[in-house]
């Protein structure tokens, strides 16, 4: 571990430690964030500077893998303007269930000490259910629902797709960072490829790794078999009327698991039963009544089969795929990056990022304290913009 720590600027971030004392209110984790435990992680909330639209891509998409879609369309929503050198725009990356609107997620990261400055964009990822082409999208070619026969997309599909968004749709001339989390930070990886030195001036990965290992296929895996055991699911064809329920709720409990830790489970609910108006043959615990409600209130939101779609994108991720190896790949990349990944992190652990530092030419690494694992990211995001913003100040951009 230490060899890996001797060309990487390692900086920690902790509750009572930031390490400028003007950053201390936003180094700091958010007690209300924290104490929201991301229950109601997508609130109806507005924001006066987003701006959403639809953009259609006018050629047809060949893709990585083989096949072709037509008509892609590609849902984004936008925050503050871009300058008359349309040169001061940031891309902000989604997780594997979210969408555009960032102001509902990532709030912190369109406050007015970014929009006044920048022109931050989303976009939803291709192969998703929030606008942009997915399996829950009419083919064209069928006037039916793509279904499972969406055809397999990658990450460097979907950077792609947003490349012609940023340049074709929205004339950005130049992109000073790519930001993102999770799957939202592989997206910032291969949009450090795919948009190369001279488009992408600097990129940002948080709590994600250069390629996904075996550890992280097999919660991907697990999530999905659950899916295909619902008899409902008909290997994707379900009926409309009855939807494979069942397994996609078991599908966001398994993984919601995995986004937190034993310690943030052991303080929140203990063993904590929930009281019945009549005697049950077994306790109900409050951690099984909190998995069931985060279970049932992902039914209504997400579409299975994107569900699937996106979990084997983030399975295939690999930088190294076609670049010579993950080493290889990583040296070429020469902007400056900022690195970044949670210490309690079990689904993507913190040795990932410090690998991914190591690698990267022109990284700094930084962690972030936080007792609530993978979904510190999200949770602990008055800090990562404190660091972002530090880091972007630094680099000039």
């Amino acid at each position: 571990m230490l060899a890996l720590l001797r060309r990487v600027p390692v900086q920690r971030y902790t509750r009572g430690a930031p390490r400028h004392a003007a950053l201390s209110a936003l180094a700091s984790p958010s007690p209300v964030r924290q104490q929201a435990e991301l229950e109601d992680e997508y609130k109806d909330a507005g924001h006066d500077d987003a701006q959403s639209g639809v953009y259609r891509l006018p050629d047809a998409l060949h893709l990585e893998k083989g096949g072709v879609l037509e008509g892609v369309e590609v849902a984004y929503t936008t925050y503050g303007e871009l300058n008359a050198a349309r040169d001061n725009a940031i891309v902000l990356c989604h997780a594997l269930t979210g969408h555009s609107q960032v102001h509902q997620w990532w709030d912190a990261m369109v406050k007015p000490e970014w929009t006044d400055k920048y022109f931050l964009v989303c976009s939803n990822i291709l192969g998703s259910c929030y606008g942009t082409t997915g399996p829950a999208t009419i083919n064209p070619a069928t006037q039916r629902p793509y279904g499972p026969s969406f055809p397999a997309v990658t990450l460097r599909d979907a950077i792609r797709v947003q490349k012609k968004l940023l340049q074709d749709g929205l004339g950005v001339q130049q992109v000073r960072s790519v930001v993102g989390g999770s799957l939202g930070g592989m997206q910032t990886l291969e949009w450090g490829f795919i948009g190369g030195p001279d488009y992408v001036k600097s990129v940002v990965p948080i709590a994600c790794n250069s390629h996904h290992s075996a550890w992280q296929i097999a919660m991907s895996e697990v999530q999905r078999q659950a899916i295909y055991m619902d008899p409902n699911f008909q290997d994707g064809h379900y009926d409309p009327a009855t939807p494979p329920h069942q397994g996609l709720a078991l599908a966001r409990q398994i993984a919601m698991i995995s986004y937190r830790t034993h310690a943030a489970y052991r303080d929140k609910y203990g063993r904590d039963v929930v009281e019945t108006q009549t005697p049950t043959k077994h306790p109900q615990y409050q951690v099984q009544s909190y998995l069931s409600y985060q279970g049932q209130k992902f039914l209504s939101r997400f579409d299975v089969n994107s569900f699937v779609a996106l979990t084997h994108m983030m399975d295939m991720h690999d930088v190294g795929r076609g670049r010579g190896g993950v080493a290889q790949a990583l040296s070429t990349v020469s902007q400056p990056a900022l690195v970044v990944g949670v210490e309690t992190d079990v689904l993507y652990p913190l040795a990932e990022q410090l690998e991914l530092a190591e690698q990267l030419p022109h990284a700094a690494f930084h962690s972030i304290a936080s007792p609530h694992g993978h979904d510190g990211f999200l949770l602990e995001q008055d800090a990562l913009a404190a660091l972002t913003t530090e880091f972007l100040a630094k680099h000039g951009l």
